[in-house]
């Protein structure tokens, strides 16, 4: 697969440059729609998806959004290539067949330029997404309505005056929106106040899961935070919804680093250096040793503890670190039981780069 094929990598929420992106890596909107008179994508034909794959393909060229985009049948290209997708955020598990004895679909494939895509013949035949830096719900949501618009005059939607947009899973019909923050929450888990703030989110319609979305772990500290509830309410409700809780938890957070600081700031920045001193030593990490890490060194970068380290460089290590990024970089099989060895080398010469850009006089770095 040739990644330059895609507009920024599709990864343009690396940038760290939305709202509150200290603490909000990104936010991604999506938005489940169906075609009329074709069964759901679990339950159609080969014939019918490749079908659903046309149509759409064909619509969303006729989009400005989507005129330019790349499109990538997951049926096409191998597993490690779909892993990459995946670890990209611009895939979803299922669609890139990387469950547990999944398979990938014919007709299967991803349309995505900048920070707006869809993903095709998933659980429902169309999942429209935006993929924001930072804390970016409306703006990322005007942009998806755009497109939701432009597609719709060229689509027919299964749409039912009652329960309004229709989808494989009764839980996404309604608006079809499901909206989430990949927000990092070190402050809360060292002060112990991590496990009653995700409680109360599930008391208030909100649920919370990994890196990856449903069925993800937790690494790293990093969560998801989303709406569990799609129906009997607008669009605008779930996502103002969304956005105060949101702004509620990076405010419980900001509270617990003050709290760190005050009660044991030689405890929290001994921590800190020393994730920093491992990540810049280290020779081999594992996956989850270097999620860890990062964690350790994104907190002290926000606790300006850590001077002149940028965001943007935490957030491609968080990405380009995982398995099938650096089985691709380094064109060795993702069994290769050296990938430890090799993520070590490579997060050494991203954090050496950033050190050498921060000693450089200002005329030198902008040059």
């Amino acid at each position: 697969m040739d990644l330059t094929l895609l507009p920024d990598g599709g990864m343009t929420w690396l940038d760290a440059s939305g709202p509150e992106s200290h603490i909000v890596l990104s936010t991604r909107v999506r938005l489940a729609r169906n075609l009329t008179d074709l069964s759901f994508t679990v339950r159609s034909p080969d014939s019918e998806r490749e079908t659903v794959l046309e149509l759409v393909a064909t619509a969303a060229r006729q989009t400005r959004q989507l005129k330019d985009a790349a499109l990538l049948r997951m049926d096409a290209l191998d597993r490690s290539d779909r892993q990459v997708l995946h670890e990209r955020h611009l895939v979803s598990k299922e669609l890139a067949g990387l469950e547990r004895e999944g398979q990938v679909r014919q007709g299967s494939a991803v349309l995505t330029a900048g920070d707006a895509g869809i993903m095709i013949n998933e659980e429902d035949h169309l999942r429209l997404q935006c993929l924001r830096s930072g804390l970016a719900l409306a703006p990322a949501y005007t942009e998806l309505e755009r497109l939701d618009g432009d597609l719709g005059t060229r689509l027919p939607f299964a749409f039912h005056p009652e329960f309004g947009y229709l989808t494989a899973c009764p839980t996404n019909a309604g608006t079809g929106l499901r909206a989430s923050v990949l927000i990092h929450l070190p402050g809360l888990v060292l002060t112990k106040e991590i496990a009653k703030v995700l409680q109360g989110l599930s008391q208030v319609g909100l649920t919370f899961r990994g890196l990856y979305g449903e069925g993800s772990e937790v690494v790293g500290n990093f969560f998801q935070l989303s709406n569990q509830t799609t129906l009997g309410k607008s669009e605008e409700d779930l996502l103002d919804h969304l956005a105060k809780i949101v702004r509620q938890v990076i405010e419980y957070e900001e509270r617990a680093r003050e709290v760190l600081q005050r009660d044991a700031p030689t405890v929290i920045a001994d921590k800190v250096w020393r994730a920093y001193g491992l990540l810049r030593y280290a020779r081999s990490l594992s996956f989850e040793e270097t999620m860890n890490l990062l964690s350790g060194v994104r907190l002290g970068v926000g606790l300006h503890l850590i001077p002149d380290l940028g965001v943007y460089t935490l957030n491609k290590l968080l990405i380009f670190t995982q398995p099938a990024h650096l089985a691709h970089m380094e064109g060795r099989p993702l069994t290769d039981p050296d990938l430890p060895i090799a993520r070590a080398q490579y997060v050494r010469r991203m954090l050496d780069a950033d050190a050498a850009r921060s000693s450089r006089g200002p005329q030198e770095k902008n040059s």
